[in-house]
């Protein structure tokens, strides 16, 4: 059995709701994971509050640039209306470098609607900034922030994973498993505004279910 690789990944904008519990459950897994932000300052504070809960100092906390100056692997969480400005600052600093897209396209204040930019996706959004020496991978989306930060609490979805690149996808599928979840290839770029569509709809179901973190689960496939 080949050797599992670990990763340097930086979750740029990660202080906020989806990053921390991603962070911390590759933190776990053995990757080498860093918390960027636009004030390092806070990066180091949400770093050590995760440390905190890991009983370990396994989570740095850096400026975003840093971040990904540092990482084989970026993982973007901003917001929608963050993505654009922060990634047009990074575009020189991720070539050839992997972006895993985890923002959405969402039209504040109504979330729970679907909403489709021109572009189609905030994921090709990214891809049209960063040029196609970065690949872009849309995943992660529709996992549930309130589980992932408790490391004990099992995230009971699938990741649906879309890019036009093969090997950066196999990436992407390997870091859901490392969540505890399984990786589903969703097909090209293309298709991420159907993932990011899905946010909106969950988000719906959680507010009319009063549940915390609806997810997506696609039958008929074996369990790995």
């Amino acid at each position: 059995m080949a050797e599992k690789k670990h990763y340097t990944i930086a979750v740029l904008g990660g202080t906020g709701n989806e990053g921390p519990g991603l962070a911390i459950r590759w933190a776990k897994a053995g990757h080498n994971v860093i918390i960027g932000s636009r004030k390092e300052e806070k990066a180091q504070r949400v770093a050590a509050e995760l440390n905190e809960k890991l009983g370990e100092d396994l989570i740095k906390g850096l400026a975003n640039l840093e971040a990904a100056q540092v990482c084989d692997v970026a993982v973007l969480t901003v917001p929608y209306s963050a993505q654009n400005a922060l990634l047009a600052t990074l575009r020189d600093t991720l070539q050839g470098k992997l972006l895993i897209n985890v923002t959405v396209a969402l039209k504040p204040p109504k979330v729970a609607r679907v909403y489709i930019p021109p572009e189609g996706s905030a994921a090709e959004q990214a891809q049209a900034i960063l040029g196609p020496a970065v690949p872009v991978v849309a995943a992660f989306q529709n996992v549930g922030a309130h589980h992932l930060e408790d490391i004990g609490h099992p995230v009971d979805c699938d990741v649906l994973i879309c890019g036009d690149d093969k090997e950066a996808k196999a990436i992407a599928a390997e870091l859901a498993q490392d969540i505890g979840t399984r990786g589903i290839d969703a097909g090209p770029l293309i298709n991420a505004k159907t993932i990011e569509s899905l946010t909106s709809v969950l988000i719906g179901i959680n507010i009319r279910y009063k549940i915390p973190g609806a997810g997506i689960r696609i039958t008929g496939l074996p369990e790995v």
